[in-house]
């Protein structure tokens, strides 16, 4: 299935423009979409102007990535700009003294515990998969919004950066692997706050059962595997968070049936853990497997490490501050961060008349690859509709970095350098 977080295997096995056979699923289980956007939102246009320094390859899993391989200034479809392709290859939960490493690890020691040697795990596959890996293995809808460029982040207009770890399942199961972990960096167009950035590693859980398994049983398929997927959940969420109360609710995914998420009580509210289910028999049939049952869970692991660690800001699992990196160890799960400075934020309000092509992740878009992790947030603060039909947008944009304190001089480049932007790609009108 498409549903959590998993690194495709197969970039290990092939040279970059050869993309192996994955999908990236944008339903996925270990995180929810952006709903509002229009399914075909026109490209940024391409600028000379770089805040980051250009990086010329990376390396994932021994195979070299040319920048112009994935970074195209010539291809219309292409909207991956450098400050994405720099973090392709940093694989955060390879890191056993990062929260996000040892967060995984600590996952792999429960199943390593409770299902000795059942469970195969893989992450080492490359982000960059086809589209029909992304989304038509895990049955995302044609016309669905996370096929968008405003969504997506597209290579070309067959390949893009996985939207989630599920792009590899088919594959996977193709090759023979019946029950896996597979867990990976995934890339999305999304807003700038505190919990959103656009990478992030999710986790994706599979398992596949025979007919001996449930007819021993004597419960039906569907049961026997939702019965099962619970089971193991269940265990892993007391592994990680303790004794805490549960409850399941029911809800969709285009891949599994029936669906579900699991919640925790902790720190006095509902806590989404993760997102599951029976996975649907179409996704089995076509990896010839149409008299098998199977189950999958999908999770998010910033969001679970930000509240084991108490972490308040998604960006700091990027930094390479030793205030920071210094604070967590191999093994040490739920160790709580302790904040090593607050630093002022600059306020900076931009107002603008949009036109019909206009989106907010767009938007977003320009302001991250001029400022980079030195914005917190861009807020929607005002909208309104004049009588001509034209309609103004007013954004908030905090600036704070997490190590140091802003200078004016620094915020007001910064500032100057977004409107003249946003100017420039999003044919917009500055009031």
């Amino acid at each position: 299935m498409t549903i959590f977080s998993a690194h495709s295997t197969l970039f290990t096995r092939a040279s970059v423009s050869l993309l192996s056979s994955n999908g990236l699923k944008r339903f996925s289980f270990a995180s929810s979409f952006s709903s509002s956007t229009a399914l075909h939102s026109p490209p940024l246009r391409k600028t000379k102007k770089r805040r980051f320094p250009i990086v010329s390859a990376v390396d994932i899993g021994g195979v070299t990535i040319a920048r112009n391989d994935v970074v195209r200034d010539d291809d219309p479809t292409n909207n991956v700009p450098d400050s994405i392709f720099s973090k392709l290859g940093m694989q955060l939960h390879r890191r056993d003294q990062h929260p996000i490493g040892i967060l995984k690890n600590a996952i792999y020691n429960y199943f390593e515990s409770n299902y000795t040697k059942k469970f195969e795990t893989f992450e080492d596959l490359s982000p960059i998969v086809t589209t029909k890996q992304n989304f038509d293995d895990v049955l995302v809808p044609a016309d669905h919004v996370s096929r968008s460029l405003n969504d997506t982040y597209y290579v070309d207009s067959q390949t893009v950066l996985r939207c989630h770890t599920s792009a590899h399942q088919a594959e996977l199961l193709r090759e023979g692997h019946r029950r896996f972990l597979v867990t990976g960096d995934v890339y999305r167009r999304d807003s700038i706050d505190a919990t959103h950035y656009p990478v992030f590693h999710q986790m994706e859980g599979f398992c596949v059962f025979s007919p001996e398994d449930w007819n021993q049983s004597g419960k039906d398929s569907t049961l026997y595997a939702a019965e099962d997927l619970k089971k193991c959940l269940e265990g892993l969420a007391r592994h990680l968070f303790g004794a805490v109360e549960m409850r399941w609710v029911d809800t969709y995914f285009p891949f599994t049936e029936p669906s579900f998420e699991l919640e925790i009580y902790f720190k006095e509210d509902w806590l989404e853990v993760l997102g599951c289910g029976v996975t649907e028999q179409r996704i089995l049939k076509q990896s010839g497997l149409e008299n098998n049952v199977a189950w999958a869970f999908g999770l998010g692991l910033e969001r679970l490490a930000m509240v084991l660690f108490d972490i308040p800001d998604i960006r700091l699992f990027w930094s390479d501050d030793e205030r920071f990196t210094s604070q967590f160890g191999k093994g040490e799960l739920g160790v709580k961060f302790k904040p090593f400075s607050k630093y002022p934020p600059c306020y900076k309000d931009i107002s603008f008349w949009i036109s019909e092509s206009f989106t907010e992740n767009n938007f977003c878009e320009v302001v991250r690859g001029i400022a980079g992790d030195l914005v917190e947030e861009v807020k929607l603060i005002d909208s309104f509709t004049n009588k001509k039909g034209m309609t103004s947008h007013c954004y908030r944009i905090v600036f704070r970095s997490m190590e140091r304190s802003l200078t004016d001089e620094e915020v007001n480049d910064l500032q100057s350098k977004v409107r003249d932007e946003v100017q420039r790609k999003l044919n917009v009108e500055l009031r």
